[in-house]
């Protein structure tokens, strides 16, 4: 199994700790300087070590299976679909477009990909609040990164938007960067928003309530 590059500082912190507190608990049992050391050591041990398995599984970056085709765009994000509307984007791309959330529970691969192939042309981080990310009016009023794509089907948008637990988007690429379709560019740590926002004249593959996954699943086909 294959982790994200910002997941190992979790993952192997966890189980230093782990390893180590249950080393001292173990010490303290059988040197019976501790009454009850036997259920303490059971306990801490089994809760860090549980621990140390989540942060591996929020963590993991399974292998997806990037679809073939002109003029397809897949989602960026594993998770559900909360939203999709047509809107006039104001700040980046000024021009009406698709708007289609995914809402990420801490359940979900948190691994982000780009949604087509094209150039990076804009990144964009801005601060702000911490509200729960499946509000209609997170993506203005919360922490998030916007990219844009400059590609064969026109300019795309991603904006990765933190929530009430995830406090920490990361994004991997730069301006004058080249993506692939399904191609890894970040993640977002726990739960949390993604917001894709493609051409007016972009058909619609999926609908409220589907479940996607980030590089495999077609949202929408360009013209």
């Amino acid at each position: 199994m294959k982790f994200a590059p910002e997941g190992y500082p979790f993952i192997f912190g966890s189980l230093s700790v782990t390893v180590v507190v249950s080393a001292v608990l173990f010490r303290l049992w059988k040197t019976g300087s501790h009454p009850s050391g036997v259920y303490l050591f059971l306990g801490v041990s089994c809760f860090l070590l549980l621990v140390t398995v989540f942060m591996a599984f929020f963590f993991r970056d399974p292998e997806r299976r990037i679809p073939a085709g002109e003029g397809i765009f897949v989602s960026p994000a594993d998770g559900k679909v909360i939203l999709i509307r047509d809107i006039y984007e104001k700040d980046y791309l000024k021009s009406e477009v698709k708007q289609v959330s995914v809402f990420m529970s801490p359940l979900d691969v948190h691994v982000n990909r780009a949604p087509c192939d094209g150039k990076v042309i804009t990144v964009k981080y801005s601060p702000g609040k911490y509200m729960a990310a499946y509000r209609d009016d997170a993506s203005i009023k919360n922490e998030n990164i916007v990219v844009v794509l400059d590609g064969k089907q026109g300019i795309v948008m991603v904006r990765q938007v933190a929530g009430f637990i995830a406090r920490r988007a990361v994004c991997r690429a730069k301006v004058g960067d080249s993506l692939k379709r399904g191609e890894e560019y970040g993640m977002i740590k726990f739960s949390s928003r993604l917001d894709l926002y493609l051409p007016k004249d972009a058909d619609l593959k999926v609908k409220p309530g589907d479940r996607v996954k980030a590089g495999e699943s077609v949202v929408a086909v360009g013209h």
